[in-house]
């Protein structure tokens, strides 16, 4: 079974996409057509049986996003999108309009073979467009257990708190931003991290304290703000729960040891 990739460039005379895929491993997939954002991609999605749309937004944010619009009014066909930003919100806009994969710049051809063979492995054959089925072989299932496949949401989750560490952060308030239901970013968060969202958040502000104990002369309390927590009395009861010393004995031991 080969699925076909329509690559999507703003400029029809740059084969970016083709030259980002030069050192992946093209298992089960071939580039089938090309195209600009001017091209009725809807229709060609159609007409050729398209199973991957590759879209290169690279210096094309915007347009971009009005494409992965237009794309999802008439068709669910996985979408890749290639050389964006680190931007939370351009991240956003594109889990909303269910992209399979985010790739920023620059991408690591590697890293777009794992998100193929995501893809791949996403199709049943019920899904499988009639234009693109041809009697090809099934490569040999491999015995080895594969290991879980990164959700891109929840990169994104991963990322917002990386940015906002320092504010108040909940999984309901990223849920409202990103238009998702919180029970369901809980369920996907814990699959792939084996790890509550809390878990997970505590870990990153109390990892982020030690650090700052160990390598600054910041005050307590300014640590504490730092990783989120405006009540030091919380900030403490927390840190001594993880650590099992107080911040202050922690930072002596760090300063005896070094």
């Amino acid at each position: 079974m080969l699925y076909r990739i329509l690559c999507v460039e703003r400029n029809r005379h740059v084969r970016e996409i083709a030259s980002y895929m030069a050192g992946s491993r093209l298992k089960n997939f071939i580039i089938h057509a090309h195209a600009d954002y001017s091209s009725d991609i809807l229709r060609l999605i159609r007409s050729e049986g398209i199973s991957l749309v590759l879209l290169n937004i690279r210096g094309t944010h915007t347009p971009g996003m009005r494409l992965c619009e237009q794309i999802r009014q008439g068709s669910s066909v996985p979408i890749i999108l290639l050389g964006g930003s680190g931007d939370f919100e351009l991240a956003r806009q594109a889990l909303l309009y269910n992209v399979s994969d985010y790739l920023t710049d620059p991408v690591d051809p590697a890293e777009l073979g794992r998100s193929l063979e995501t893809v791949r492995r996403g199709f049943a054959p019920a899904d499988r467009p009639a234009a693109a089925q041809r009697d090809y072989a099934e490569p040999a299932i491999q015995n080895e257990k594969e290991p879980p496949s990164p959700c891109p949401i929840v990169s994104t989750i991963k990322q917002y708190v990386e940015e906002q560490l320092h504010h108040n952060i909940t999984l309901k308030r990223i849920s409202d931003s990103l238009n998702f239901n919180c029970a369901y970013l809980g369920q996907k968060f814990k699959q792939q991290e084996n790890m509550s969202f809390n878990e997970y958040l505590l870990r990153q502000r109390m990892e982020k304290a030690k650090l700052l104990l160990e390598t600054t002369d910041m005050k307590i309390y300014e640590i504490a703000d730092a990783v989120g927590y405006t009540e030091i009395d919380w900030f403490y009861k927390k840190f001594r729960a993880y650590t099992g010393a107080s911040a202050n004995e922690y930072r002596k031991q760090c300063f005896i040891t070094a």
